[in-house]
């Protein structure tokens, strides 16, 4: 499915973020995100902001060459034809950056791979579930004899919301509600393979989504979003609950009891120790690791969570705080920072499109925000010294918890600098010649 994790590095056949060179032996899939350019009728949403600055500097330059062509033909100034034409280079390649985002993008960042290969380029947004559908249930039966990890990330439910015909119209929740209804069927279908194989009482199963529903999404004036029922924010707001507090569910059938609700915080971070536990290995001792098996927690040999402190982040930058205090059960939270909503009072950022994580999109809070999940988990009612004897202390043992955090954090290069968002055509996955990247297993095969 989708890997979103990107492929080169230094060459277009490096493959330094490939799956196959982290830890996976088998891949098909989308190396980088779903994006309305793939859908081919929606507005490009790549990159925006660099789409304006792109087209801002286009227009700079070409008038600052029109300028200098007049002023060196009029004998206005001297000027050399070799700064002029530079110049004028300089001005085409801003303009192909431009006009390649809305172009080209289709053909260059919406492909399917299978391992190394390129299958499909573009890809036909049609037959994609299908595809990966068929993929999946025939990694399961040609390992059905074997151990194996079966790692899917469907392309739904993501913006553009791609839905077959089949799907369209099913639910009474619009285009959104369609998605989900074809993506619960895909995940049937899956189960459906695992049962029939005889692999039920054998397999561990978790279901979950990345974050809350993107609320920003659109199409015209009708919304693409998920709902995030009582809880506050989506997608992208750092902290708030409606952006991090998604479904788990869990079945292993004769190992798990059935119909049981864990109301413990854990994380998507668990799935790692959990699994290492589950094929006998051991995790790293090395380093810090932030996640925690669940088994113990599954199997109710412990009735609470390891996770005491959780850090959410936007980007590199430290939101918000949770403590579950373990003597009295209760969940706390602080906030740092929060995004400014767009309008003020509308829950979301929908002016920008999506919240950011710094500067004057946020507002930043001293004393943090503070917040008592177990009895507000809407996150409605701050919290301060007047209304809450226990303001002073929480906020004191949360402190020292991200002081200690901290210490464990090692910096890395930063992976979202702009130099790292500006297309780089040595580093594009062709299966064609490069600019013409067009290919078709199913043509290829014929």
């Amino acid at each position: 499915g989708k890997w979103h994790m990107g492929v080169n590095c230094k060459t277009h056949r490096d493959h330094c973020h490939h799956p196959l060179n982290h830890g996976f032996e088998y891949f098909y899939g989308m190396p980088f995100t779903l994006v309305n350019e793939c859908q081919g009728t929606d507005d490009p949403e790549l990159a925006k902001s660099l789409q304006d600055t792109y087209w801002f500097y286009t227009q700079m330059i070409i008038l600052a060459v029109f300028t200098l062509v007049i002023g060196k033909l009029a004998n206005l100034f001297p000027v050399k034809w070799k700064i002029i034409i530079c110049l004028a280079i300089c001005g085409l390649l801003h303009f192909i950056s431009w006009f390649s985002s809305y172009g080209f993008t289709k053909y260059w960042n919406c492909i399917l791979m299978r391992n190394h290969d390129i299958t499909e380029q573009p890809m036909n947004l049609q037959k994609t579930s299908s595809n990966m559908l068929k993929e999946a249930i025939t990694f399961i039966e040609r390992n059905k004899h074997r151990p194996f990890l079966l790692f899917v990330s469907l392309l739904h439910v993501h913006t553009p919301l791609i839905t077959t015909e089949k799907f369209q119209g099913r639910s009474r929740h619009g285009l959104y509600g369609d998605n989900v209804e074809e993506m619960d069927w895909m995940v049937g279908k899956l189960l459906d393979v695992i049962d029939k194989e005889d692999l039920k009482n054998t397999t561990f199963i978790y279901f979950a989504s990345d974050h809350g529903g993107f609320l920003e999404a659109h199409r015209g004036n009708s919304k693409l979003s998920g709902w995030n029922g009582i809880y506050k924010g989506g997608k992208g707001m750092g902290g708030w609950e409606g952006g991090i507090r998604v479904p788990g569910i869990v079945r292993w059938p004769g190992v798990l009891p059935a119909e049981t609700v864990i109301d413990e915080p854990t994380s998507l971070m668990d799935i790692y120790p959990t699994v290492v536990q589950l094929a006998g290995g051991a995790v790293p001792q090395d380093r810090v690791m932030d996640g925690h098996t669940l088994l113990p927690l599954l199997q109710g040999t412990v009735q609470h969570s390891r996770h005491e402190f959780l850090f959410h982040y936007c980007g590199v930058f430290l939101h918000a705080v949770r403590w579950h205090q373990r003597d009295s059960g209760t969940v706390w939270k602080a906030h740092y920072a929060t995004p400014v909503f767009q309008p003020e009072g509308s829950g979301a950022c929908f002016r920008r499109g999506i919240c950011p994580c710094f500067g004057d999109g946020v507002t930043y809070h001293d004393p943090p925000l503070l917040f008592n999940l177990s009895q507000d988990p809407s996150e409605a009612n701050p919290l301060s010294a007047d209304t809450e004897p226990l303001f002073a202390t929480v906020m004191r043992r949360i402190r020292r918890a991200v002081e200690e955090h901290r210490k464990t954090l090692t910096p890395v290069p930063q992976q979202l600098s702009p130099y790292n968002n500006i297309w780089k055509p040595w580093l594009q996955p062709c299966c064609g010649t490069f600019p013409f990247c067009w290919c078709h297993e199913e043509n290829n095969k014929a």
